[in-house]
């Protein structure tokens, strides 16, 4: 027969992986250091519940526990989020970056599309731009950029 306390650490082990999965479904949702403290919080209520209810040295243990978890999952983040720049939201911030061309750019119309790392933006130019072909960009204005080709290579 299970004890109502195996139980409630069980509950509460369910309720910690249940966020982890959260946090693998949906990254960033700042689930995993949460997810982290009750998970090892559980571990310890069902491997040691008596130290932790019947002495003193028990909320000690929980605290430390959820300090050193936090630190390990803080660790663990940036260990496995890659710095990367921030990304551009605007457009002056694009300035002299180089795009890629992935819709042709037709003159005095923002139909074209160009690509800058993994954001895609409305462009522009003043003569057509085949796909694919390697752009600077110019201007931005609003939301959309103007480009020119770099070297004015690949343009008829």
């Amino acid at each position: 027969m299970v004890h109502i306390d195996a139980v409630a650490g069980i509950v509460v082990l369910i309720f910690g992986v249940a966020l982890f999965l959260i946090e693998l479904a949906h990254p960033g949702a700042l689930l995993l250091i949460p997810a982290t403290i009750l998970i090892v919080g559980a571990v310890m209520y069902l491997l040691i519940p008596n130290v932790l209810l019947d002495s003193l040295w028990g909320p000690v243990a929980i605290i430390v526990a959820a300090i050193l978890s936090t630190v390990v999952t803080i660790l663990y983040y940036r260990w496995l989020a890659g710095t990367h720049s921030p990304m551009s939201t605007t457009t002056k911030g694009l300035v002299g970056q180089e795009a890629i061309v992935i819709v042709d750019i037709v003159p005095n119309t923002i139909r074209g599309k160009v690509k800058i790392q993994s954001e895609v933006w409305s462009a522009r130019g003043s003569r057509p731009i085949p796909a694919g072909t390697h752009v600077r960009v110019v201007a931005g204005e609003g939301v959309s950029l103007t480009v020119e080709p770099l070297n004015g290579a690949g343009v008829p």
